[in-house]
């Protein structure tokens, strides 16, 4: 026993510096950083390059200078502040040591009050690797500190040090750590699991994609296997490239969505998978949508990379816009259709797209108005990250209902158009579709203002029983009439 407290002494004495990206927190701060510029001012993106030609400490320099990080909001690994506020606790001084800039690793040392000091980059130099190494020996003196990290770029620090702690390393990494060093604690690596990958891709989203089928059924061309085919193909395109939009929207949202009671899981926000990785997954994804609509009608092509620079645009900077966002919204909604038309080669109707235009406006309204709502039973005043207010729901909800009902009026008028003659041999019958539409908008408002409405309306809309039977019964009615 004598022993084991001597020991725990001699380890208390000898200071533990700490790394701070992927070890303290999940996540990386420069990356942060980048995102955070890019989303305030997107053409910082072609001055990068030139600030990085003068040494990446100049570039962490620049971006420090411009970008506050809310630090309190950071995926903070907690086993391991667990760990380091156990060892603050028995007297042992910890010391933050990163290639992070100087400026946000003190503020995330003041806000987390355990270190004692920071060791971290500055305008003239690079606190990594070697770098980091020779400092933390000439501040401590050879093997007279531990250190906790998690990759590679460590290991020279690693074989300057006493003993090492490894947190979220792969095996390799391990490996080779244990060749340089005494191993004191190893937390367990923790990657990204199957689902994390499944929730980055939204593939719940998927079914929004469902809308490119809608002018193959209302053109009567969806027994034609070729249109059948083309439309299936397309309908895969445009979910890989939304999927693509949504990792690029959470990677530019991070601060708003862990503001969020529901959005602060995601993957991204959570730091459950690396922005390298999601990077990667949206080129990938990218590539396979403009592959697959190399193989459909170049109007296909055209219409899906209009989706994806208007959801880009969204992401950026048009979803603050108050109003100009939900109109945006229903415009995307609405390429979807048009991408079905294109994708089958036939001509867009100004019928269905008035009629999808006011509908999706609709249900856009719904899902601010329940953000609103949610926000109003926490106690909050103001959507982060958007341009409303709690004050703003029962406006939203006169536009959004009275939307809803002039997408029906839209549908009346279809029914009595000459044009509804050709394709339908009993169009009178279409008349039960206007009840059947005054129904289901009528109780998507009427849920959403009793707080029990989906965020997103499309989804719940392919979710809920009663929607679906809704849909069987409009399904049935067009049959009929034909």
């Amino acid at each position: 026993m004598h022993n084991d407290i001597k020991q725990e002494a001699d380890c208390n004495a000898v200071p533990l510096c700490v790394d701070l990206d992927g070890t303290l927190i999940k996540s990386d701060v420069l990356m942060e950083s980048v995102l955070i510029l890019i989303k305030e001012n997107p053409l910082v993106v072609f001055l990068l390059p030139i600030w990085l030609w003068s040494g990446k400490a100049n570039v962490k320099q620049r971006i420090a200078d411009r970008v506050y990080i809310e630090v309190d909001k950071l995926p903070y690994n907690e086993d391991v502040l667990d760990f380091l506020r156990t060892q603050r606790s028995k007297g042992r001084r910890l010391v933050l040591a990163t290639a992070s800039h100087m400026l946000p690793a003190r503020q995330i040392a003041e806000h987390l009050g355990i270190f004692d000091d920071v060791i971290a980059t500055d305008a003239e130099n690079k606190l990594k690797a070697e770098t980091k190494a020779r400092a933390l020996e000439r501040r401590f003196g050879a093997k007279g500190f531990d250190y906790m990290a998690d990759s590679h770029h460590d290991l020279p620090v690693w074989n300057r040090s006493r003993r090492a702690i490894l947190v979220n390393s792969d095996l390799g990494v391990q490996a080779a750590a244990r060749k340089i060093v005494d191993i004191e604690r190893v937390f367990p690596a923790q990657g990204p699991e199957l689902r994390s990958y499944v929730k980055l891709l939204r593939m719940n989203q998927w079914l929004k994609s469902l809308l490119i089928f809608v002018p193959l059924i209302v053109s009567h061309s969806v027994i034609e296997p070729a249109a059948a085919g083309r439309a299936i193909l397309a309908f895969v395109a445009f979910c890989f490239g939304a999927s693509c939009v949504y990792i690029v929207n959470d990677l530019l949202d991070l601060s708003a969505d862990r503001d969020h009671l529901s959005k602060r899981y995601r993957p991204l926000a959570a730091g459950d998978v690396p922005f390298e990785r999601a990077l990667v997954a949206a080129l990938l994804l990218s590539a396979a949508a403009v592959g697959i609509s190399l193989t459909l009608p170049l109007e296909f092509l055209l219409v899906l990379v209009t989706y994806i620079f208007v959801a880009l645009a969204y992401s950026l900077r048009l979803k603050e816009i108050v109003l100009i966002d939900v109109v945006v919204l229903a415009c995307l909604y609405t390429l979807r259709i048009i991408a079905g038309t294109a994708a089958i080669s036939v001509r867009p109707s100004f019928w269905l797209l008035a009629f999808s235009m006011f509908i999706f406006f609709s249900l856009a309204m719904v899902k601010r108005y329940s953000e609103l709502l949610s926000l109003e039973n926490m106690g909050s005043a103001k959507l982060s990250g958007r341009g409303y207010v709690v004050n703003d729901k029962s406006a939203l909800a006169m536009f959004g209902s009275a939307s809803g009902f002039v997408a029906v009026l839209v549908m009346a008028l279809y029914i009595n158009s000459n044009e509804v003659t050709v394709l339908y041999d009993n169009p009178a019958i279409l008349w039960l579709l206007c009840p059947l539409i005054l129904y289901w908008i009528s109780r998507v408002w009427l849920l959403g203002a009793r707080g029990e409405m989906h965020e997103d309306p499309v989804v719940f809309a392919l979710e809920d029983n009663v929607s679906r039977l809704v849909g069987v019964l409009a399904l049935i009615v067009v049959v009929v009439a034909t």
